[in-house]
């Protein structure tokens, strides 16, 4: 079974308020026949996208293929967050990579922000940018550590925006008590995500990409020419470029076995109108510190968006509301009342480490993948690298791919039900608070 056609239809956007509150671009045509580019892009999310914009400001001819909509996948229906740094903090990177290439990494996560914000303002993208972020601890023994990062942050890397809070300050930002304390990052932000990769595939047309929705790769051909199949066509590069994240499937299955697609989900109530400074009194997005994280913020009519809940196979459950409302209800027990207006899944991707996966699986064949919930700054800021590493400087794409994860025990056969387990195991340690 192909996760591309698991729970979608054919070419069309899911049912979301995101979706619903976009203005699609006229489709692309479906490729046929043959055609020539000096590199092929596959996917059309942020990582594509970006990648294609860029290799096409640096003077190549860019082909980009979706097997479905620009923006169909994660990149249409995440919760919008843009955070700094990496999916790991910077304790960790340090542990693990030392403390020059922590720093360096530290950079790429402000550059990855940055990189969105300018798009934005050089293409006059309406993707309702806003700024803040804030983490919330569910223990106090999670927010002592995360004022201690704060501090860190601000003494090792000299960044100020990340402000500690206590569990008053935490409650008067988000309006429940469920929390012992937490920060907020003013230097994170969030933003419609789908009006975004739109913006960012009409920049790239805009530039000269050829783009072919509707259009699904069947088999890559490595090699000094590469050749990309697809059902009613072909085309032949240079280069070509894996931006298919959680939706890469077998067709590169060393990639494969590093990246793990698993499935997320979100609602939209309907507006709140008054309420919603019952919820947040700040336009900030805010998640919490769960293992199966729970993520929220107020979408511009003053809707909660809210995002909780994991699946692992490759069938969404049958009432996505139902699933987000329980946890949901756990923050804010006086919605219960409030009716859900929308609910979507979607396939993101993860690694072993929860770094993204960055690498040359084969002769002129590109990767980056499995950006593990961070993606909507590093998927950006990765399509700038692998256009940047193609045209001759490879210092951002060598950066990230020093730390490329393991594979998955198992590799692509047995991950499924391996993290299966492991993550019912987190699961459990989420209800039970451990």
């Amino acid at each position: 079974m192909n996760l591309l056609h698991s729970n979608d239809r054919q070419g069309q956007y899911p049912a979301s308020w995101y979706a619903a509150t976009a203005t699609p671009l006229a489709p692309f045509p479906e490729l046929r026949g043959a055609a020539r580019a000096d590199v092929c892009v596959i996917g059309g999310g942020y990582t594509g996208l970006s990648a294609a914009l860029h290799l096409a400001q640096l003077g190549h001819s860019v082909t980009l293929i979706e097997a479905h909509r620009v923006g169909f996948g994660a990149s249409g229906r995440n919760g919008g967050q843009v955070g700094t740094g990496q999916r790991l903090d910077q304790d960790a990177l340090e542990r693990r990579h030392g403390p020059d290439d922590a720093r360096r990494l530290w950079q790429v996560g402000l550059d990855a922000v940055a990189l969105v914000k300018s798009l934005i303002a050089a293409h006059g993208i309406d993707a309702a940018w806003r700024d803040g972020v804030a983490h919330v601890d569910w223990r106090a023994k999670g927010a002592a550590e995360t004022r201690a990062y704060a501090e860190k942050l601000a003494r090792d890397y000299g960044y100020a925006a990340a402000e500690p809070l206590d569990a008053a300050g935490v409650r008067a930002l988000i309006g429940s008590d469920a929390f012992q304390g937490g920060m907020i990052d003013r230097g994170a932000g969030h933003l419609q995500p789908l009006r975004f990769a739109l913006g960012l595939a009409r920049a790239a047309a805009a530039a000269g990409v050829t783009i072919h929705e509707n259009t699904e790769a069947h088999h890559v051909a490595p090699g000094k020419a590469p050749l990309v199949r697809t059902a009613k066509g072909q085309i032949s590069a240079d280069h070509v470029v894996l931006a298919c994240n959680g939706y890469l499937g077998g067709l590169e299955r060393k990639t494969a076995a590093r990246v793990m697609p698993i499935n997320n989900f979100i609602l939209a109530t309907e507006p709140l109108g008054a309420r919603a400074d019952t919820v947040l009194t700040k336009d900030i997005a805010v998640a919490d510190s769960k293992f199966v994280i729970n993520y929220w913020r107020l979408s511009e009519d003053k809707r909660l968006l809210f995002g909780g809940g994991e699946s692992y196979g490759y069938r969404f459950p049958r009432d996505i509301a139902a699933l987000v409302r329980k946890p949901m209800l756990q923050i804010y027990p006086h919605l219960a009342d409030v009716k859900v207006d929308y609910a979507w899944g979607g396939t993101l991707a993860i690694t072993r480490t929860r770094m993204p996966d960055f690498s040359r699986p084969a002769q002129g064949v590109w990767s980056a993948s499995g950006y593990s919930g961070h993606g909507v700054a590093l998927a950006t800021l990765a399509g700038k690298y692998l256009a940047e590493a193609i045209s001759g400087d490879a210092a951002g794409f060598d950066l990230m791919a020093k730390t490329r994860p393991a594979a998955f025990p198992g590799g692509g056969g047995l991950r499924t039900p391996l993290l299966a387990l492991a993550m019912s195991w987190f699961a459990l340690r989420d209800r039970l608070g451990l």
